[in-house]
């Protein structure tokens, strides 16, 4: 089996931040067709809070992708006490630049893996933190 396509349990639902652009939605459902991917304004968060956007995707069990460096400060998400956060640091933040940086992770990292860890992507690497058991 590929890297990067290990079977997950049960679909996982993804949630795209504000910041992230509405485009990579149809993009990465695409790449990845079991997963179910939302961004905050087809879920009537396009105003929330960091906290509501959070919250809401606990609720939905959902990984949440952002641009957004709040996600990754621990003392807002402590490890443990989420789905899964996939911090984007790449710059510009275009389209192209995003479907870029997912792309290698979706090449690198296995679906399982993702639950529940803090990843960051810049433009040279992937840094994963899971949280301690």
């Amino acid at each position: 089996m590929k890297r990067g396509s290990s079977p997950v349990p049960e679909a996982m639902t993804v949630l795209l931040d504000q910041n992230v652009p509405r485009e990579i939605g149809p993009w990465l459902s695409k790449q990845r067709p079991s997963w179910r991917v939302l961004h905050t304004s087809q879920v009537e968060l396009s105003l929330a809070s960091d906290r509501d956007i959070f919250v809401w995707a606990q609720q939905m069990r959902a990984l949440i992708v952002t641009f957004d460096e709040d996600f990754a400060d621990i003392r807002f998400l402590p490890g443990g006490s989420h789905c899964g956060v996939i911090r984007l640091r790449v710059w510009p933040t275009t389209v192209e630049e995003t479907e870029r940086a997912l792309a290698r992770l979706l090449e690198q990292v296995p679906d399982d893996e993702m639950a529940g860890a803090l990843i960051i992507i810049d433009r040279f690497r992937i840094r994963i933190r899971k949280p301690r058991l």
